[in-house]
Order: C-alpha cells, then structure tokens, then sequence
C-alpha cells in the first residue's frame, strides 16, 4: 500500500512511502496519477478540493485550500493554509464514554515511605540556583564511585535559574524544583542552595511543602567551607538509605504516563501517536494516569479534547487553558499559531490543525480529568492536560515535575535528548528507527508493513512493563542523557 486514507471523510491521503512523478497508485476504489514526487508523509488530493474550500484529514478540517487542488495533487503549504484564528468561543458539548476496565497487570516498583512508587531508584541533586550548577554536576561525577545496592545512579540537574527573577517567574522555578524534588523516582535529593539568591532554600521550602526529611536533605554552601566534600558525605548518606530498597510488585494503576512529541512527520499521527493512544488508553483502564501538555500543539483540536472534558468545570479548566496560552503569545506581540516548525513541513505536516489533530491521538480516548497549571502535582487519576509549551525540553521536564514516571516521546525526525524520567523515542517511520539506533526505542513505523495497532500494542505495552520494572532502559539512560528545562515567563533582572 502505497497511500492511506485516515477517515472515509478524507480529502486528501498520507504517502506511505516515496511516491515518483506520473505513478499511478490506488487508494480503494480510486486511481490516482500523482503529478510530482511525493515524499513520505506527505499528503496527496483523493478528490477535487475548489479554492476556499476545506481540506479534510482524520475526519476533520486541517486548512483551507488556497488554488484549486485536483485529484493526484500535492497538498502542502503551497496550496493550503490554516483556518485558525485568534478569537474563538466555545460551548461544552461532551462526547465520550468511559473506558472499560481492563484486566489488571502489575509491574515491579520502588514504594516510598509517603506511598508514592517510582520506577528508579536514584540519587539526585537538585541546585536551587543556576550558579552552582557546577558544583552539583561535580558532586554527582564523583558520587558515581559510591553507587551500592538498589541505587542506579547519581545525577545532577542543572538550570541556569533561581536568582534575577520575579513574582510568577520565579514561582514557576520554585514549582518546577519542587516537582522534580518530590518525584518517586529517585530514592534520596539533595537540594543545593548557594545562600544569597532569589530562591533561597527556606523560600522554596515553603513551595515545596513537607517532605520526607531522611530521604530529602539540603544543604546551603555559601555556610560551609568544604562544599564539595560536605555534598558528597549528604549523597553519602542517602545511598546507604536508598540502597535498603527493593523492587516490589506493583499495580500498573500506579503508573503515569508522560506524552509528548516532537520532531513530527506525516506518519506521526498515523503510527506513532495512535500506537502510544493505545498504551494510554490501557494504562488509564487499570487505573493508571496519562499526562498530556504541549498546549500549542492542541490548538485547532481544542473543542475534541474540551469534548472529552467529565463535567463542566473540567470543560472551563480547559477553555482556560487554551485561551490563556493564547494571551500569553498576544502579551509578547507573537503570532498565535507559528507553527508546524520547518521540520515538521518537511515531514509532511502542514497547518498547526495538521499536526494537532495528530498531536492529541496520543491520549486515545478516555474522559478528561482534570487540567494541572504548569508544576502542579498530579491528583487525579486518568488523563490531565497539563500546562506548558512545546518545546521539547521543557514540556518533557514539566512533564515529569507533575509526576510522570516515564515520558513517551513520539517522533518522525528524531532527537538525542531525555528528560529527568526514562524518556521513550517512538519514531514514527522505520527508516529513522533503522538510521538512529542510538536514539529510537520503539519504531511504530513498522504499522504501515501490515503488522496490526492490537498486535503493536501489546508489544509496547509489554515494552512498557518491562522499562518500568527496570529490566530495560531507555537509550537516554544508557547514554546518560538527563536533561532539566524550566518555563522561564519573565524580566532577568
């Protein structure tokens, strides 16, 4: 097969694989003799599409025609444009049902004294402030040597923040330490201060709230004379404490799924999103939790998700939402829908409608419930949205600052990067996975070479249970590959 139709409402058809000029290809009943090249992902008309009238992909409007589009045609950013615009009212009209609960399935966890599971057992050292990044990463290189037991590792997560900023900025800061500081999978933190920043240890103790004071120290180095030696006896410590750990059965209801994508193509809402649908979907069946951000990257898919919301107040959480990521764009004089990036166009995505249609697949098709501002903690099991731009890197951080376990990272261009938490490279198409064996983890490209959505399911899904039971790992841990971003909204002074 050559060309995929989405939805039997389609107007236009995906390219499974490099199409040449003048080849005749069939999509059902219909025969089509596409009139240029055609590179993978990219779309091809199945039906004439008049000027101004919409182009249909999943089932819904992904753009405006822009020239009379024929029957073979390519369709992209010549030839269409989004229909977006910044002003929109919406109205809570609920279209979903309740997943079945499915057949329970346990993998192997860390429980930690508070109740909270995680799927690693870490040591790691959060700096309060940027100036003493290099302190904390030198503390955690010598701290490799004094790994024993259950402990995995000893990491270090720099940021160039915590001091020169204001009011909701630095409360962004201190909301995202405190995430990363509370999170399940690391057994032992130590929080480095250096002593005259803005967000001073007590400062950000008060965000942080109670903690476990055995498994969560902190130390001000501006106060000692030693601070590297004084860290290392503190890192000392904790991995004697963690390293009394075990791994112990574990519901996947514990489970939270970070969703993310990145570096899309025109299969990504073909193969990969839908694939890790599924995943959610099974996951949230057994009571576990799904965490879906990239708040941009929902816009001109908004009113499904806002269809999906359980009740009212979950509905006006997420108009809020959205219309305050667009406020956020009009404070800085930015143009609301600046996107796909020129990677995605050369994948094959055309509108922001394009790639958010396929964007929101990840999530399947269970009930939203709830919206989490930006470093909130999750509380409610099942599917949350979460606040926080696209960028890679910083969703993939407040993703896990919010509680996600692992991050589920699908993409049709690929990238090097990992999160704080085991980050998960779903490429979308089997070349990638085949070019960046050092990048990719799962290859859900292989959906379009007949092997079936159920059959690829359960594979991840086994996937899925083995990584968080610690018998595989990602290949960002086993190159060591931890990156932390924070949403910086403000002046510097």
């Amino acid at each position: 097969m050559s060309l995929l139709q989405i939805n039997p409402a389609d107007s236009v058809v995906v390219a499974l694989k490099d199409i040449k000029k003048g080849e005749q290809v069939r999509v059902d009943e219909v025969t089509l003799t596409v009139n240029v090249d055609i590179a993978l992902g990219h779309k091809v008309a199945i039906t004439q599409i008049s000027n101004g009238h919409n182009v249909i992909k999943c089932g819904h409007p992904i753009g405006v025609a822009t020239a009379n589009i024929e029957p073979g045609e390519h369709v992209h950013t010549h030839n269409l444009k989004t229909r977006l615009s910044e002003e929109k009212n919406y109205s809570y009209n609920p279209k979903f049902s309740a997943l079945s609960p499915s057949k329970p399935t346990n993998f192997m966890g860390f429980r930690r004294d508070d109740g909270k599971v995680g799927i690693r057992n870490e040591i790691w050292i959060v700096p309060t402030v940027g100036c003493i990044n290099s302190i904390a990463q030198a503390v955690a290189e010598a701290a490799q040597q004094l790994i024993v037991g259950s402990v995995q590792g000893v990491h270090a997560f720099p940021h160039p923040y915590g001091c020169s900023q204001l009011g909701d900025d630095l409360k962004n800061t201190q909301k995202a330490l405190s995430g990363l500081i509370r999170h399940p999978n690391a057994g032992g933190v130590l929080v480095l201060g250096l002593g005259c920043e803005n967000n001073r240890i007590e400062d950000l103790q008060a965000v942080l709230g109670p903690v476990d004071k055995e498994r969560i120290r902190f130390l001000s180095v501006q106060e000692i004379e030693d601070d590297i030696g004084d860290s290392l006896e503190i890192v000392k410590e904790l991995i004697t404490l963690a390293s009394r750990n075990q791994r112990m059965p574990t519901p996947a209801s514990e489970l939270v799924l970070g969703l993310k994508c990145g570096g899309s193509d025109g299969l990504s809402g073909v193969t990969a999103n839908p694939l890790v649908g599924v995943i959610s979907d099974k996951i949230i069946a057994e009571g576990g939790s799904a965490i879906l951000t990239e708040v941009p990257e929902m816009f001109g898919a908004e009113t499904i998700l806002m269809s999906r919301c359980k009740d009212e107040e979950t509905f006006r959480k997420t108009v809020a939402l959205i219309n305050n990521f667009k406020n956020y764009f009009l404070l800085n004089e930015q143009p609301i829908y600046e996107n796909p990036s020129p990677g995605n166009k050369d994948g094959g995505i055309t509108t922001l409608e394009d790639k958010s249609l396929g964007c929101i697949q990840k999530c399947g098709t269970a009930p939203v419930m709830d919206v989490l501002e930006y470093g909130a903690p999750l509380t409610r099991k099942g599917l949350n949205l979460l606040n926080s731009p696209g960028n890679d890197l910083v969703a993939s951080s407040a993703l896990a600052a919010s509680g996600a376990h692992m991050v589920i990272f699908t993409t049709g261009r690929g990238t090097p990067f990992g999160s704080p938490v085991p980050t998960i490279k779903v490429s979308s198409n089997t070349p990638l996975a085949r070019r960046k064996k050092n990048w990719i983890d799962f290859d859900a490209g292989r959906l379009v070479d007949g092997i079936s959505l159920d059959e690829l399911g359960e594979e991840f899904y086994s996937y899925i249970m083995s990584l968080a039971s610690g018998q595989v790992h990602t290949k960002n841990e086993e190159q060591g590959v931890r990156e932390f971003a924070i949403f910086k909204n403000g002046v510097t002074l």
